[in-house]
């Protein structure tokens, strides 16, 4: 089985490139769900993180309180730097267990989405690389519909990132997301169409469906 890398920036619209790659049935392991899996009530990986940053980052449910520890680790780029070191391994290890169960069933295919993939060095790792582009404006519009951001925190978000200029540079093929969903679906038919053909996986394996 391979696997290939999709990333972007921050509400750069990876999510709709990777809904069209699962909708062709395409696997696709979402790192932000992983990192999700790894914090949750009664995990070694939430007792790291309440170690490190304090009890007051879990909500009254139990559960890690996202947005709290979000605006800490955003606004300090050393504490940013601690969280990376206790998530990382973790959502590496839950990757690697997960593509291992996929390969086990004989899927030929699978997609890690994830938004630091170039920035921890993974890049080369999962080759070929697609990248989502966006503008700035359309990454803040983006942003604040949907995490309910003000136009200065989502600023800052981006600013935090890789500038994606960098990524581009890096990338196998890019996704400009710029335009409509029509544009980014057909983008997406694009790419996993070559990937198919690099890898010589038969389209009818992951065939296009009505979008």
């Amino acid at each position: 089985m391979h696997v290939f890398g999709l990333t972007g920036g921050f509400a750069s619209g990876k999510s709709a490139v990777a809904a069209r790659f699962a909708a062709r049935g395409v696997p696709v392991l979402d790192a932000d769900q992983l990192a999700r899996d790894v914090v949750e009530p009664g995990t070694e990986g939430l007792g790291a993180v309440v170690a490190e940053f304090g009890a007051e980052m879990v909500d009254a449910s139990g559960r890690l309180d996202r947005k709290r520890l979000g605006a800490l680790v955003f606004a300090q780029p050393e504490a940013r730097k601690r969280l990376e070191q206790i998530m990382h391994p973790r959502i590496q290890a839950a990757m690697r267990e997960r593509t291992a169960a996929l390969g086990a069933q004989g899927e030929a295919l699978c997609c890690y989405e994830a938004p630091l993939l170039v920035e921890v060095g993974s890049a080369d790792k999962l080759r070929p690389l697609v990248v989502v582009s966006a503008s700035v404006d359309a990454q803040v519009e983006r942003g604040m519909r949907r995490d309910g951001l003000s136009e200065a925190e989502a600023r800052k978000r981006i600013a935090a990132q890789f500038p994606l200029e960098k990524k581009l540079a890096v990338a196998d093929y890019v996704i400009d997301n710029s335009s409509t969903l029509e544009h980014v679906v057909a983008e997406a038919d694009r790419v996993l169409d070559a990937i198919c053909g690099e890898f010589a996986v038969p389209l009818e394996r992951y065939p296009r469906t009505p979008a």
